[in-house]
């Protein structure tokens, strides 16, 4: 590979690698947590719409978006200054990690296992990533991140519900977390929040450090439409605004601006499908167990789990075989693990029938235990 021509330091970034997508038909895909039913209905006849004024820039400002946004969140008194939308969560990350934890190479704390595009930004941006160490339990330890404590970091950031283990933070412990680091940006990743976590969104009023990030990928349906916000206090907001423009003005067009605003203006559809998701993860846990599967308690739309006589990359192997596609990682502590993503119950079947067909095999031919 000719790299001549490259800036300095662009060999050795390692970017993320997304889940698989596919190009092969009638797979099962439980592999990348996309929600599996389709988005509100109000989405596409928003979107046709707004199709009829492409030849004009959207709005930089998204506010009709961020007004429908804040309006959703006004229980907890969030106004449209204090929300900040971007072409996809990623983004909204990539801007936050610039705006707030480029600190004289003081590190940015973050769990050691949790969505690994945050150690690329870190790369990316050159600043120190410091890990700390989930606990036994899959737990974040808040008091591991404050015995570090503010002064001896750039902030600090974390998935909750965490992935991809699942496992979700009580909301007090992220108002600790918020308390140990007050001259610091907390940063809270909540993708998976709406699956059963409890959002600290509640505490944006009371602390001037906390940025809430949200996805619209999930839980509501939009992976590919790309729309993901940041809730903070206006301070944070007008930080990340002047980064994002620092890069571009638009980031979210026409079309993405009218279906994000449609879908999430649509709380009854929204409200089902959610429920419909938490329905079926609790049942295919249920089944999972039966079949031998340690299963983590998960707030999110997938789960983790592992067997504890057969390796994770061996099942994933034989699922792949038999057309289920899930996610394994080749990593420290949990390379015997699976995430599975929670899809409809004729999803959960054909994957239970495809390990009822693996254990078989692996028992000499008997059947699995229900």
């Amino acid at each position: 590979m000719n790299t001549h021509f490259w800036s300095d330091g662009i060999a050795t970034l390692e970017p993320y690698v997304p889940g698989e997508q596919p190009r092969v038909a009638n797979l099962v895909k439980l592999n990348t947590n996309e929600n599996p039913y389709p988005p509100s209905p109000r989405v596409a006849p928003a979107m046709a719409q707004a199709a009829e004024h492409l030849r004009l820039y959207p709005d930089p400002q998204s506010l009709a978006l961020r007004q429908a946004i804040a309006h959703y969140h006004a229980a907890d008194g969030i106004t449209p200054d204090q929300v900040f939308v971007g072409n996809g969560s990623d983004e909204v990350l990539a801007h936050a990690f610039r705006a707030f934890f480029v600190h004289g190479g003081l590190p940015l704390l973050m769990p050691d296992i949790s969505y690994s595009f945050y150690q690329v930004y870190c790369q990316l941006y050159d600043i120190p990533a410091q890990t700390v160490a989930l606990r036994p339990d899959w737990q974040i330890g808040v008091a591991d991140y404050a015995a570090i404590g503010s002064e001896s970091s750039a902030g600090v950031v974390i998935a909750n519900p965490n992935a991809p283990t699942g496992v979700a933070l009580p909301l007090a412990q992220v108002e600790a977390l918020l308390q140990a680091f007050p001259q610091r940006v907390v940063l809270i990743d909540e993708a998976y929040v709406d699956f059963g976590g409890e959002s600290a969104i509640a505490l944006v009023n009371r602390y001037a450090n906390l940025l809430v990030v949200h996805t619209l990928s999930k839980s509501r349906s939009l992976a590919g439409l790309r729309v993901g916000f940041a809730i903070g206090q206006p301070h944070l907001v007008q930080a990340l605004t002047r980064v994002k423009d620092s890069f571009n003005s638009y980031p979210l067009d026409r079309l993405a601006q009218a279906g994000a605003q449609a879908a999430y203006e649509d709380v009854n559809y929204f409200t089902e499908c959610t429920q419909a998701i938490v329905r079926t993860r609790e049942q295919l846990n249920a089944q999972l167990r039966q079949r031998g599967f340690e299963v983590l308690p998960s707030a999110t739309n997938f789960v983790f789990a592992r067997h504890p006589d057969h390796a994770g990359a061996d099942i994933f192997a034989a699922l792949r075989v038999q057309g289920v596609l899930v996610r394994h990682f080749a990593k420290p502590r949990i390379a015997q693990f699976l995430r599975i993503t929670i899809g409809t119950p004729e999803h959960s079947q054909a994957l239970l029938d495809a390990l009822d067909v693996f254990l078989a095999s692996s028992n000499g031919g008997a059947s699995p235990q229900r």
